[in-house]
């Protein structure tokens, strides 16, 4: 059997989200912004405390707050923080005595999502460089993990469960929105790197995705779809209709 070339859906990933961070008016796969934000479940009076720069180049799958739950005083881990939108949420859920971390592998969304925190003055807000399967923390750190549409670029989501794992306390959520599938996808969507950068060719089967969330320790509570996510794209559209692509949100508890 084939398998993605991992330096080649590197390079891909960063291109296309450097183009998020520095031109979110430009032409993806995906939808992109605060209409995507709002018509996901973002409350409005969320979206208009945060910088409106990293709303635009918003592009996550789904929303997970209200399975977060965040509290006052919380740290929160956010894998693939992009411009930092998701960040900046927290930072309001969490308030000035919590912590947010960012990771990103992305240059250009990590000093984009810095920009705007030092200019609005988010001092609970840091960013990391680093890869969602290995983030640069100690263990149980974070009372919350979450993360938006970035999983599935993952070759090895094993990985990152487990890295989500060692980052929570016990009895720490996982709460994310991610691409899954209903079938599993064939060998020529798998290995075209291009459409894995597109959040297509990387989606895992849907149950084998919460196989790989359990194996990691964490205890799946809840699962929602989020039929208001769509693809853009003629390529991407036909994944939905061949192999039930989706969106989904999921919470999940370090047991």
């Amino acid at each position: 059997m084939n398998t993605i070339d991992v330096k080649d859906l590197e390079t891909k990933v960063q291109d296309m989200y450097r183009a998020v961070a520095e031109n979110p008016a430009g032409e993806f796969h995906f939808e992109m912004g605060r209409a995507l934000a709002e018509r996901l479940g973002y409350p409005v009076a969320d979206l208009d405390r945060i910088p409106r720069e990293a709303i635009e180049s918003f592009a996550g799958v789904g929303h997970f707050f209200h399975l977060a739950a965040l509290k006052a005083g919380e740290c929160v881990v956010d894998l693939g923080s992009g411009s930092g939108m998701d960040t900046f949420v927290a930072a309001l859920h969490v308030e000035p005595t919590g912590r947010v971390i960012g990771v990103d592998m992305t240059d250009a969304q990590l000093a984009k999502a810095e920009r705007l925190r030092d200019r609005d003055g988010l001092r609970q807000v840091t960013y990391r460089k680093g890869y969602i399967e290995q983030v640069s923390l100690e263990d149980a750190v974070a009372d919350c993990v979450i993360s938006n549409g970035v999983i599935n670029l993952a070759p090895d989501k094993s990985l990152v469960f487990k890295e989500a794992a060692r980052l929570l306390k016990k009895g720490g959520r996982l709460a994310i929105a991610d691409i899954v599938t209903e079938k599993p996808l064939p060998e020529t969507v798998v290995c075209n790197a291009t459409l894995w950068a597109a959040c297509i060719g990387g989606a895992a089967q849907q149950d084998r995705y919460r196989e790989q969330i359990e194996a990691a320790g964490l205890r799946v509570e809840r699962v929602q779809e989020n039929p208001e996510y769509g693809f853009l794209s003629r390529s991407a559209k036909n994944a939905v209709d061949k192999w039930g692509v989706k969106s989904v949100s999921i919470l999940a508890i370090k047991v």
